[in-house]
Order: C-alpha cells, then sequence, then structure tokens
C-alpha cells in the first residue's frame, strides 16, 4: 500500500473517535490533518465535529419524525451515532449504545451476540458489541467518501493506508474482532497500533527534530493513557542506535477496565447521596440517567475553571414529583474530591491495588477493576516492570506525557505527577518531567497516520514488537494415579519484542494433534519475561506469565481417520497487523493447519 496517496489514522476510543489523514500527493513535508465528521447533533440537523462520540443511539417505532436521522449520504438512516446519539440517547438509556469497545474486549460475554444496550428489554433493540464497532468505523467511512472522495474515485476510502488504534493492553481475541469489525466498515489495507504508541508518534510530530532535546539517553517515558474505558500504562526507554537517539517500547501494563465511565459512575454514586438525603431514593434506570448527567456535568466543570457548580438532573417517578424531575448539583470541589482523592490517592510506590473477594455469584456485566485508585495500579505496573529491568535499578521514569480525555482536568495530571515526584524523591531522584504539546483528544488519530508514514520510512519509529512473550500451556504426561492433576508447562512459542512480519519455528519436541474433532490449547502470556526464547519451557510460571484466552480450532482430517494423533511441530508468526498466528507443522512437512483464536463465544 505504498502507493496509496492517502495515509489514514484513526483512534477507535470507547467516549470518541477521530480521524486524522496525510495527503502524500502534497510531497515530503505534507502535514497531517484532521478530518470534520459530520453527523446529527440534533433532530433533523447535521452538523460538522471533530470528535464522533463512540455511542449507538437504537430508536424505538414512532419515537423520531421521519428524516431526523438522515444523513447526507444516507437518507433513509434509521439509527444514529455521534453527538445526537450521546445528548439524546442519555434520556433514554435502555435504547442507547456505550462503552462498546469495553464490550468488545469482555471475554465472558458473547461478543458477536445482540446484547447491546445491556440489560435494555427483550423487545427493544439490540446489537453486538462487534456491529456496534462496526456501525462506528462505518461512520469513518461514510464521512471520507462523501467529503473526501466523492468525485475522487481514486480516493475512495476502502482503497486507502489506515492505520487503527488499539489499547496495548488488548488481547489476541479483542484484536482479532476489532480487525473483523474494521474490515466490515471497509478498512480493507489496515494496520493495528497500540493507543499510547500512537499517542508518542503524535508528540514526536509535534516537536519534530526537537524531541532530541527533551530526553536522554537511558531515560525512561511512561505514557500514561487514561480514556473512557481503560487505563493503559506503557514504558519506552530512549537509547542510543549509530550514535543517534533511539527509542524502544519495553513494556504495556495489564488491562485495566477503569477509566472516565468509573469515574461517572462515582459521581452518580455521590450525587445519590445527595438525593437520599433530601428522601429520595433512586432506582435502577433513574441511576442510568444519573451517571449521563453527571458525565456531563463533569465535563462541562472540567472544560471551564470558572464555573463552581453544574446541575445534574433525573426522571422522577409518581405524582409527587414537581415537574417530573429532580435536581442537585455536583460543585467543583466534589468533583475533584472524588475524581482527585478517589481515582488519583497519594500512595507509597510499593502499594498494590485491592483485590475483591469474589462471591459464588455475581451479577453479569463489565468487569471493572476492582481498585478505583489509578496510582496503586501505575504502582504495581512499575514494581512488576522493576524485576525485569532490575539491571536499571528501578523502574521509575524520568518523564511522562499524558494521554486520554480524562487527563484534560489539570487536577488529574497535578495529582499523578505529584505521585511520581514523591516516589522518585524517595529513590534519590529528580522530578518527572511532562513532555507537552499533545491535544489529548486529536493525538492518537495524529500518531497514528504519523506512523503511516513511518511504515514508508519517514519520521522516527518505535521499535518493540510484541508486547509481551507468548506460551503454549503443555500438560505433563503421567501415570494414571487417583486424585493426581497433571502440572502445567509454559512453552514459548513467541518472544518478547518478536517484530511484525517475522515467523519463527519452536524447537523442541514435536507434539501429537488431533484432525478431524475439536482442540484446544491453553494460552499464556508475560509482559516481564523478557529473555524466553521459542522452546523455553517453563515449569514454575504462576508468577510471571498469565493465562490468556484459550486457542481453539476444528482442524481438517484431510483424508486422515477423525481423531487420529498426527505429530507436528508449532510455528509462529507474527502478522503486519500486530496478531499472532500459530501453525502446526506434519513432521514430513506436507501439512500445516493453522491454529485460530478462539472469540466466537468469549
Amino acid at each position: 500500500m505504498s502507493r496509496a496517496r492517502f495515509v489514514i489514522g484513526i483512534d477507535l476510543g470507547t467516549t470518541n473517535c477521530t480521524l486524522a489523514y496525510v495527503d502524500t500527493a502534497e510531497g515530503e513535508d505534507a502535514p497531517i490533518r484532521q478530518l470534520t465528521l459530520p453527523q446529527v447533533v440534533a433532530a433533523g440537523d447535521v452538523g460538522d465535529r471533530n470528535t464522533l462520540p463512540s455511542f449507538l443511539y437504537l430508536p424505538g417505532a414512532g419515537e423520531q419524525p421521519a428524516g431526523a436521522l438522515r444523513l447526507p449520504w444516507a437518507p433513509d438512516r434509521d439509527y444514529a451515532v455521534g453527538e445526537f446519539a450521546r445528548a439524546f440517547g442519555s434520556q433514554v438509556p435502555t435504547r442507547l449504545v456505550s462503552s462498546a469497545k469495553s464490550w468488545l474486549c469482555h471475554p465472558g460475554v458473547d461478543r458477536r451476540a445482540p446484547i447491546l444496550p445491556w440489560k435494555a428489554p427483550e423487545t427493544t433493540k439490540h446489537v453486538s458489541p462487534l456491529e456496534a464497532t462496526r456501525l462506528y468505523l462505518q461512520h469513518l467511512a461514510e464521512v471520507w467518501n462523501h467529503t473526501m472522495a466523492a468525485d475522487k474515485p481514486a480516493a475512495r476510502f476502502d482503497l486507502q493506508e489506515v492505520v487503527l488504534t488499539v489499547p496495548a493492553s488488548f488481547d489476541a481475541a479483542a484484536r482479532e474482532l476489532t480487525v473483523e469489525a474494521a474490515k466490515a466498515a471497509g478498512l480493507v489495507h489496515l494496520t493495528l497500533l497500540e493507543e499510547p504508541q500512537a499517542a508518542f508518534y503524535a508528540w514526536l510530530d509535534v516537536h519534530r527534530e526537537k524531541w532530541r532535546k527533551q530526553v536522554k539517553i537511558g531515560e525512561l517515558i511512561l505514557v500514561a493513557d487514561l480514556g473512557g474505558g481503560t487505563t493503559d500504562f506503557t514504558l519506552i526507554e530512549v537509547g542510543s542506535e549509530d550514535g543517534n537517539l533511539a527509542l524502544t517500547r519495553l513494556a504495556v501494563g495489564d488491562h485495566i477496565l477503569l477509566g472516565g465511565d468509573n469515574m461517572d459512575l462515582a459521581l452518580a454514586h455521590h450525587a445519590a447521596r445527595q438525593f437520599a438525603e433530601k428522601g429520595v431514593k433512586l432506582d435502577s434506570a433513574q441511576m442510568q440517567l444519573l451517571t449521563h448527567s453527571c458525565r456531563r456535568a463533569k465535563e462541562t466543570l472540567l472544560s471551564d475553571a470558572k464555573l463552581k457548580s453544574a446541575p445534574v438532573t433525573v426522571l422522577g417517578r409518581g405524582s409527587k414529583v414537581i415537574g417530573g424531575t429532580l435536581q442537585t448539583e455536583l460543585s467543583r470541589a466534589d468533583v475533584e474530591t472524588v475524581l482527585v482523592d478517589g481515582f488519583f490517592p497519594v500512595i507509597p510506590v510499593d502499594a498494590q491495588p485491592a483485590r475483591s473477594r469474589m462471591m459464588g455469584l455475581t451479577e453479569l456485566g463489565l468487569p471493572y477493576a476492582a481498585d478505583p485508585a489509578v496510582t496503586k495500579h501505575l504502582a504495581a505496573f512499575l514494581a512488576r516492570q522493576a524485576e525485569s529491568l532490575k539491571d536499571r535499578g528501578n523502574a521509575l521514569p524520568a518523564a511522562i506525557l499524558f494521554n486520554g480525555g480524562c487527563f484534560k482536568a489539570d487536577p488529574l495530571r497535578d495529582r499523578l505527577t505529584q505521585v511520581l515526584d514523591g516516589w522518585a524523591q524517595q529513590a534519590g531522584g529528580e522530578r518527572t518531567r511532562i513532555l507537552a504539546g499533545n491535544d489529548l483528544d486529536l493525538a492518537v488519530s495524529r500518531g497514528a497516520a504519523y506512523y503511516g508514514l513511518v511504515r514508508r520510512g519517514k519520521g522516527v519509529r518505535i521499535r518493540g514488537g510484541t508486547a509481551r512473550a507468548y506460551y503454549i500451556g503443555i500438560e505433563t504426561a503421567l501415570p494414571a494415579v487417583p486424585g493426581a492433576v497433571a502440572p502445567v508447562k509454559a512453552l514459548c512459542v513467541a518472544p518478547f519484542g518478536m517484530e511484525e512480519g517475522t515467523e519463527a519455528d519452536v524447537p523442541g519436541q514435536e507434539f501429537g494433534l488431533v484432525v478431524g474433532e475439536p482442540v484446544e490449547f491453553r494460552f499464556l502470556g508475560s509482559s516481564v519475561r523478557r529473555e524466553d526464547g521459542p522452546g523455553t519451557l517453563v515449569e514454575d510460571w504462576s508468577d510471571t506469565i498469565d493465562e490468556l484466552d484459550p486457542i481453539a480450532a476444528t482442524l481438517e482430517a484431510r483424508g486422515q481417520t477423525p481423531g487420529r494423533v498426527v505429530p507436528v511441530h508449532l510455528h509462529a508468526r507474527v502478522t503486519e497487523l500486530g496478531l499472532l498466528e500459530l501453525s502446526c507443522r506434519s513432521r514430513d512437512g506436507a501439512d500445516s493447519w493453522k491454529l485460530e483464536f478462539n472469540v466466537r463465544d468469549r
């Protein structure tokens, strides 16, 4: 795709989507531009915005007048994504799909099933997390074709090179589902990029050659990405290569479902206590409305430092409610106390997130982090990396780059910097520098477009490859002994940092592969074991290797009797998309079976 005229970067966010692009026909110094995104902003009204809110409104019969949701390129559209979906849908939460990206990476539900809006009555319209994701991306493709390719067939979206971002902590199943949704939406020539890396690429683009004066060889840079649904931590090392500064992504954090959605819920519970003090107890439907109202109040207060408070309202229940609504206020002090102290407490560097005790039965829903303290999760991430980076002394960053809409709030950035400074002081280090310059709403899509140029040999590349080493669980052969459980060893199939577009055989023993019947492989990963190569067998792995989704397949018998065991060895490949593929190759090399990730029922 080096001949595609446009390089497009897309931020598929939990709260907002954005699109940036480069027109390579403008020459070597072609700038990165932001595409404005027409969308329904009020019933019957289409307006331009820089962001597309990641909300889907599925109206009921007769709920909107004819033509209210029409778009210039889709006059019969009967749903809405974007600004109007967020604004009007928040008043009818049983018809509003939000946080689809969080559901897309939830292994506890069928992500292809129509389960959203979550807990909505069966009589209402539902879509799957996969379908909602496709609709957001489809809207971006439609906007592009309408505004950039209306009279230029060669500029059509499906002919361009697209870089789509995902959280660094997305597992293989979530990445594959994202790719499936993207391809269904018309993203044909596609590459995935981790969001924190995209944010750093945007920073490189802002500062161009001057970035080298802001960092030093040997320093670690923390990219702290706090969006609507997830918290992502990434460490990037500044090194030297042939006398020039070089950048390497050393580590990414675990998947932490903790972000702006949790903050909105916390504010809603705070406001609910205010209502309770007035003798009003809210039901679950009112709490949904209150959460959306608190989100609007939060955004209003954090975007205007002059405001002291913002109203929050919910529809009342019963005849005693005057005007049918209930109202209270969130003060700036309330918001900052709930968010700053609740999500960013000052804690020691050795603090660990609390783990809640699981009950035998629990209500299904998004698996939010048990502990809302972002600073505790950061401390755990740095402690986990410190062991693998012990030759450095510690894993504390010298500088931080903020990303994600939550960090638009000065108090949150200030508190996290304060905590990092405290840790650095205890370790005898200097205060943490802040790498500024990014637009927190647009940085990820702009960085994705920059990375598209990097793939063409322009700009500065962040090296890194896979963010984890990957393993297959191998069950130890034991004689039949009552009560004995065969231990599982972890066989490394792809080392930490394996580059996109590379492949490797897994040396060592052969395995017996069952063909013609369903088989399953236990899949594991580690973000700290950097020395394991393909074929390394780890017996005691529980502290450093985590179990991920299994890999499952029904492999073709190819003339063999179903259930026959074929001797094979394993071969790993990291695709250009950044996805891990595993194949089983027969002893004579005549046959090869690809192992597919089990994403259909997880």
